[in-house]
């Protein structure tokens, strides 16, 4: 019987890598004091081609990581990749930060800093090399380089380097479903 308790206790295993990039204590004054609150950036990946990045705020970290790996979860974009690295080389500008980055050979590895690092990881990509040019903030970098990786996908589908047939992704029962739309869909 004790045994049965303790598997249904048992947190469930996600299919996503989730990690913590940025972690902010919050303060607000008000009339009775010091409102202290929490803010977290989340990367959510399944290291097979899709990633997302979210934001949670709530009193404490614990629930500011769920909101943040929710929020990421429903912003996953699946990313083009070439076997395991990028189809072609990018610069990209978010806010003051400036990514650059660059396709690599087979094991090569992962050249990239910290934010950086943690995104591409994330979405699968095992050869690369990258290069923040611009601010040093961590969460600007993130936002730089999923904007990268989303650009990505869409010049590369213009190009006809990535199947271009629309996916549409549903999240059912905590877990993401990719749904491909048939070409008769399309045209309808």
């Amino acid at each position: 019987m004790k045994n049965l308790i303790d598997r249904n206790q048992q947190r469930e295993v996600s299919e996503f890598e989730e990690k913590v990039v940025q972690v902010n204590r919050v303060s607000k004054k008000t009339k009775g004091g010091n409102n202290i609150g929490f803010s977290v950036l989340m990367v959510v990946g399944d290291r097979k081609g899709r990633v997302g990045v979210g934001l949670g705020k709530a009193p404490d970290v614990l629930s500011a990581i769920k909101k943040g790996v929710r929020r990421a979860k429903k912003q996953l974009v699946r990313i083009s990749m070439k076997k395991t690295t990028i189809p072609f080389q990018m610069t990209y500008k978010y806010g003051a930060a400036k990514i650059l980055l660059k396709p690599a050979p087979a094991g090569t590895g992962v050249i990239a800093g910290g934010a950086v690092r943690v995104v591409v990881e994330a979405a699968g990509i095992r050869d690369i090399v990258s290069k923040i040019l611009g601010s040093r903030n961590q969460a600007s970098n993130v936002y730089a380089t999923f904007g990268a990786l989303k650009m990505m996908r869409m010049i590369a589908s213009e190009k006809g380097l990535v199947d271009s047939r629309p996916t549409e992704e549903k999240l059912v029962n905590g877990e993401m479903k990719m749904i491909k739309k048939s070409r008769k869909e399309n045209n309808a």
